[in-house]
């Protein structure tokens, strides 16, 4: 008999109170669940994000590519994604500051079978991306010495 916590109040807690990021949205793209740590990373308050499209945290130049592998994965039911995939992708925060995240993500299914939406577990790593810029460059800079 495992000795973890079984109770809604722990789950909610866990999920309200992570620092990552994490947001679920219904099978249209609308924000249905922003925790703390999205309000922290993003910039928007929960009742800033609620019931607003995804496109409130993506890069207008990547939103076509975003929405239409979005309606790929709710008309099928799969995404190619899934599994644990650690994903690293340009974000915006609120006061419109590119950001990269990583993040992982948990497909939701109704009753029926169907797609009801998505959970996305992200986490800012934009520090650790211009480092990797940083050597990269300077590198790039010593080879050619």
């Amino acid at each position: 008999m495992s000795n973890a916590p079984n109770s809604d109040r722990f789950f909610r807690e866990l999920v309200c109170g992570a620092p990552d990021a994490i947001i679920y949205a219904d099978a249209s793209g609308v924000i249905r669940f922003w925790n703390a740590g999205a309000e922290r990373i993003f910039g928007f308050s929960e009742a800033e994000a609620l019931d607003r499209s995804l496109d409130i945290i993506i890069p207008e130049t990547l939103r076509k590519r975003h929405w239409d592998g979005y309606a790929e994965t709710m008309r099928t039911g799969r995404s190619r994604y899934g599994g644990g995939d650690l994903l690293a992708v340009p974000a915006m925060r609120k006061d419109g500051t590119r950001i990269s995240v990583e993040f992982t993500i948990v497909t939701f299914h109704n009753e029926a079978g169907g797609m009801a939406g998505i959970a996305a577990i992200l986490r800012d790593v934009t520090t650790r991306f211009e480092e990797i810029k940083s050597l990269r460059r300077q590198l790039a800079q010593q080879a050619q010495k």
